[in-house]
């Protein structure tokens, strides 16, 4: 079973250090970050399952970089960790994209139990989730196209592509944002993959054509089959030469 990964930004070096070892002892694959422009890159490279962000940070501080993830993601689970302490503090979190707002000083128990809750919560939601796309089904967690009761598996490579256009359709989206984010570098071999990946998803994506009803003929048909003997109609008749 794969590990849990966690984009953790805190720009305190021994708080971040405690909270990156303390996590790991609890399982979970952590990268920890000094800063909110590192987060970021963290985020587009290590396909992370939930983001741990101080909100004072140098360089870019947390509510920013939440916020620039929010207008390509809206799923992934957001915690703030701040010493702020006022309700316009907490309301700031939520408004730039946060699931949850922790208070510091707090306990490693109780942000394992709150990044364990959201995930578990943002695990059923995608689990519900089936995305109508024309006549097809798309079920991002069963990795499955459906159409007319017919289920199509996809790669976890073709699945991902697809749910990233289908979470931006009707934008224009960037083509370096998404071979950062699924393939880790937009170098010219990753594009020509994507592109592989694309042509592959369009062709899964084209509708069955419904099988054409034969026409009707008027004229009788003669099937041979041997002589001196043919068959017209419903009944034999013998061949007269």
């Amino acid at each position: 079973m794969s590990k849990i990964k966690i984009v953790l930004a805190e720009d305190e070096p021994s708080l971040g250090q405690i909270l990156k070892e303390s996590l790991e002892t609890r399982g979970f694959l952590v990268y920890h970050a000094p800063n909110g422009k590192v987060a970021y890159d963290y985020y587009l490279q290590r396909n992370p399952d939930i983001l741990v962000l101080d909100v004072m940070m140098p360089i870019k501080d947390g509510f920013t970089l939440a916020k620039e993830i929010r207008k390509e993601n809206t799923s992934i689970p957001i915690i703030f960790l701040t010493a702020k302490s006022q309700t316009k503090d907490v309301l700031d979190g939520f408004d730039h994209g946060g699931n949850d707002y922790l208070k510091k000083p707090f306990s490693m128990e109780e942000l394992i139990v709150r990044i364990n809750a959201l995930l578990k919560r943002n695990n059923e939601e995608l689990s519900l989730e089936s995305i109508l796309i024309g006549r097809f089904i798309f079920n991002f967690k069963k990795q499955t196209l459906e159409i007319d009761s017919k289920i199509e598996n996809l790669t976890h490579r073709e699945a991902n592509l697809l749910f990233y256009l289908i979470k931006n359709k009707n934008q224009v989206l960037d083509r370096s944002f998404i071979l950062k984010k699924l393939w880790g570098d937009d170098d010219f071999f990753n594009a020509r993959s994507m592109d592989v990946f694309i042509t592959k998803l369009r062709k899964k994506l084209k509708k069955p054509q419904k099988p054409q009803k034969p026409q009707k003929s008027n004229k009788q048909k003669i099937f041979s089959i041997s002589a001196p003997w043919v068959f017209v109609a419903k009944q034999w008749h013998p061949l007269r030469r």
